[in-house]
């Protein structure tokens, strides 16, 4: 297979996988404390691929050249999930996982201005689309009228930010360390930093929870190991595009599993920043610098 068809095969994958872990998530934000869910996820998370490492290689691939960027990136990703994990506490999953599309958009540009990738006006272009219609999905009073959208919405915009540098620092990373090396890091730095506020929100989990707590570890771990894998193979601003086919999971999440039916303003924003996505992904035309 093309090495950058395996990219989006991954990326593809890696997508459902984040969508599967954010549905257990959100179910679980009704028994337990955001930070203790964070620390279940990143704690098994790190486990799961330590134990995978140790039974394939007899050994853990852990040294890297640049420990304080793979440090940066998992506190970064620490930061990305608390601040969504609060979101889908309150509001949909569909609408947050909505917002939080900013982030392919911002990775593009940061693409441009970081990793000097090429990315031309039709791109540009994209990403402003694609702006719009997160600005749709908030619906902003002072810009559409109505009424003020609730606080928590405004979270996962937080979380576009923080992971296109997640991302942007996954592609920088994979041209100085070995890919496994970037996947063990990445649940570490986090395990530890959410492990200190513990004492102060646990509560022990039955044998049943338990067992679910173990599985969100286990998908973040994978979907991140499968996204470090991504980024590997193919370039961001191909793959940051790609994204946008979480909306169609997260939608059905959201109704299936919660019983939220995505209002008009919600599927018109998706639709926009659909389009926008659609102009970022198409191929580059070298005479007009698209």
């Amino acid at each position: 297979m093309n090495t950058a068809l395996a990219g989006v095969a991954l990326q593809l994958a890696a997508l459902a996988v984040f969508v599967l872990m954010d549905t257990l998530i959100k179910l679980l934000t009704a028994g337990f404390a955001v930070p203790q869910l964070m620390f279940a996820r990143f704690a098994f998370s790190f486990a799961t691929v330590a134990v995978f490492f140790w039974a394939t290689t007899g050994g853990l691939p852990w040294r890297s050249r640049a420990p304080w960027l793979q440090t940066l990136r998992s506190l970064l990703l620490c930061s990305c999930s608390l601040l969504f994990s609060t979101a889908l506490a309150h509001i949909p999953l569909a609408d947050a996982t909505a917002v939080g599309f900013a982030s392919p958009l911002f990775t593009v540009a940061l693409a441009a201005l970081l990793l000097r990738e090429r990315v031309g006006w039709r791109r540009w272009l994209g990403v402003a689309i694609g702006l719009c219609g997160v600005i749709i999905v908030l619906r902003p009073p002072f810009l559409m009228g109505g009424a003020t959208p609730h606080w928590a919405t405004m979270l996962p915009l937080g979380t576009a930010i923080l992971f296109a540098f997640y991302q942007i620092l996954t592609r920088r990373l994979a041209a100085l360390d070995d890919p496994r090396t970037t996947i063990l890091h990445t649940a570490f730095a986090a395990s530890i930093v959410v492990s200190l506020v513990q004492p102060f929100v646990w509560i022990w989990p039955s044998g049943g929870q338990w067992a679910v707590l173990v599985l969100l570890g286990a998908l973040g771990g994978v979907g991140h190991g499968m996204l470090v894998l991504a980024y590997a193979r193919a370039p961001a601003s191909m793959l940051a595009p790609i994204s946008y086919t979480q909306l169609v999971w997260a939608v059905l999440a959201s109704l299936l599993v919660f019983g939220d039916r995505p209002d008009l303003a919600t599927l018109a924003g998706m639709a926009v920043i659909a389009t926008g996505g659609v102009l970022v992904a198409l191929p580059a035309r070298a005479r007009t610098g698209s």
